[in-house]
């Protein structure tokens, strides 16, 4: 199954107070497709996720699901279809991991609907599909990073939404537990057609785990594309200032990127043919 929402952002300006983050901003999303935003800090990926949720209001341009302009959708009808983790986010004190995931359901609750075995459903399956079943009874303020950061993304699963995006879905997360969310996310747009797009600071597992890629410098979309069109040498020394050489993982046949730095640069780093 492979949802078929278009979700479009047409020539989008944002910023915070005096300061314009994103400038005439356009952007496709495929539908049905692993999307990867990297870029380096301060380039504009967060605030234009926020602006893609209707979080942050645009000063120019609009966003567009399904033709409709996001930032005029009633909140809850947006809510069924786009979901949206974001970074950092607060728990409410004493909360504990089932609430919690449980509030993914809201959008789904009507005036004067109850919770419903539909509800049970897909809270058990988000905990599940997360591992953290066995925390449901635990307060989230007493959990590790790592955990709090599985609950969060099983509240965005039990939303159960056709797009959904995520900032940094992997931040406080050691290496094994980074693969197993972008497994998990791999495994949800393939089962069920989940359109996803994602902020990721590692370049490796951004071209690994996506479809397509965009790379973003200065507000601005620098490149997009394929992984193997986006992540050159060119891109990285461009939108990192970092020199690098770019190989084929051996693992996944996406491109790698290996940095340089100034230390093998002045060694004189080995050709990769």
């Amino acid at each position: 199954m492979t949802t078929d929402h278009s979700l479009t952002v047409e020539s989008l300006t944002a910023g915070y107070g005096d300061r314009t983050v994103l400038s005439s901003l356009d952007l496709l999303v495929p539908p049905g497709a692993i999307t990867a935003i990297v870029g380096a800090n301060a380039c504009g990926k967060s605030t234009l996720l926020r602006a893609m949720s209707r979080l942050l209001a645009p000063r120019g341009g609009r966003v567009l699901l399904d033709g409709r302009q996001v930032h005029k959708m009633p909140a809850k009808e947006l809510a069924r279809t786009l979901g949206l983790l974001p970074q950092s986010p607060i728990a409410p004190e004493g909360i504990t991991v089932a609430d919690l995931v449980g509030r993914g359901r809201h959008p789904h609750q009507g005036l004067l609907s109850r919770w419903s075995a539909a509800d049970d459903a897909a809270v058990a399956a988000a905990l599940d599909a997360t591992a953290t079943a066995d925390l449901a009874e635990r307060a989230v303020d007493e959990l590790s990073g790592g955990q709090r950061q599985r609950v969060w993304i099983a509240m965005a699963l039990a939303q159960q939404t056709d797009l959904l995006l995520l900032d940094e879905p992997t931040t406080f997360l050691d290496v094994s537990h980074q693969i197993e969310v972008l497994d998990l996310l791999t495994d949800l747009n393939a089962d069920r057609g989940t359109t996803i797009v994602m902020v990721l600071h590692d370049l490796n597992l951004a071209a690994r785990y996506s479809d397509h890629l965009i790379a973003m410098a200065d507000g601005r979309v620098h490149a997009v594309g394929e992984p193997g069109e986006v992540l050159t040498d060119e891109t990285v020394r461009t939108v990192f200032g970092l020199e690098s050489r770019v190989i084929p993982d051996p693992v996944s046949g996406k491109p790698l990127m290996l940095p340089i730095g100034r230390h093998h640069a002045r060694a004189g780093a080995p050709s990769l043919g």
